[in-house]
């Protein structure tokens, strides 16, 4: 384990080089700065802090999960979110390795983010990780299918129910995690809009929601008509994960997701208010995602950076004093 361990002064001196500093000003919600020194109006709890692994390849690519779950414990997050379960080239691990390092960092596994082939073929197997990993739930990052039509959301509903069945029986929660084309409209039915469909057409029971604040934002910019937080407070029960993601609109509404994703406190998502609306609370997880792409300003060498700089924000985001 010893010769896997970063030396810590050196990373972050590297961090320091490498990433773009934020004004605290800039922060959603507009945070005075008095604000940070103690816990009253806090919206995100320490505890239930995480983050989208993601974020975060590049490092874990280079250094493996060890030096990087080491630093993301350092930092302050409690939960991570996978995003497969290898290290790219350093080298190939098991679930129940990867389990050990979360336990040794004080981490625990709040999902993963799985292909929705992976389900189709190997649920059990998915399942048995998610067992060995000590995850209360595993979701997909795909809209729940490419056939945006009535029937083709009644079949995608009809596969979620089942899986959501088979992981329930097993303890373990099933979600779908959004971007904005799933806020769009049926292509044979232009009053209906998908992410209702896919709600009303899934059980309660077996099917959660993960929510990406940001492209719900962009869904709603993109196909207007709709407030997200609404979605979560009418039914708070089937939101029990957050992409805390933050960005700024792009010129063009339907461009991509149709904003730019950012640093957390960079971008212009009104994450008090929204936060604020739910009442604050510790019955969600809130996982930060910074994304890379055409929609995203680049992340990586600074990724871990932006995981500091993301994570300090979150804990001093307060509502209304």
């Amino acid at each position: 384990m010893a010769k896997n361990r970063i030396d810590r002064r050196a990373l972050l001196r590297g961090l320091a080089g490498s990433t773009v500093a934020v004004g605290a000003a800039s922060l959603a919600g507009g945070l005075p700065a008095s604000a940070a020194g103690d816990s009253r109006g806090r919206l995100i709890p320490p505890g239930h802090m995480g983050i989208q692994l993601y974020s975060v390849r590049d490092k874990i690519t280079q250094i493996g999960f060890a030096a990087v779950f080491e630093e993301l414990s350092r930092i302050g997050y409690r939960e991570v979110e996978f995003a497969g379960y290898t290290q790219g080239s350093v080298g190939a691990i098991t679930p129940a390795q990867i389990r050990q390092l979360l336990d040794d960092n004080g981490l625990k596994a709040a999902g993963s983010h799985r292909g929705l082939g992976d389900f189709r073929t190997n649920l059990e197997w998915e399942l048995d990780v998610a067992e060995t990993l000590g995850m209360p739930a595993v979701g997909t990052a795909s809209a729940p299918t490419g056939n945006r039509t009535i029937d083709g959301y009644q079949a995608a509903a009809a596969e979620f129910n089942a899986w959501g069945a088979a992981a329930a029986a097993r303890g373990i929660k099933l979600y779908q995690h959004n971007h904005t084309i799933e806020f769009s409209f049926a292509l044979d039915r232009p009053d209906v809009r998908l992410y209702d469909l896919f709600l009303e057409l899934t059980d309660p029971r077996y099917v959660y929601l993960e929510m990406d604040i940001l492209w719900a934002y962009g869904g709603a910019r993109k196909y207007p008509g709709f407030r997200p937080v609404d979605y979560v407070k009418a039914q708070p029960h089937r939101f029990p994960l957050f992409h805390v993601k933050d960005g700024v609109p792009l010129p063009d509404p339907q461009q991509g997701n149709s904003y730019l994703d950012v640093e957390f406190g960079a971008g212009v998502i009104p994450f008090a208010d929204f936060f604020t609306e739910l009442n604050g609370g510790g019955r969600f997880t809130y996982l930060w995602e910074q994304d890379t792409g055409p929609n995203a300003q680049p992340n990586p060498p600074g990724s871990l950076g932006a995981a500091e700089r993301s994570y300090q924000r979150m804990v001093d985001l307060r509502g209304a004093r």
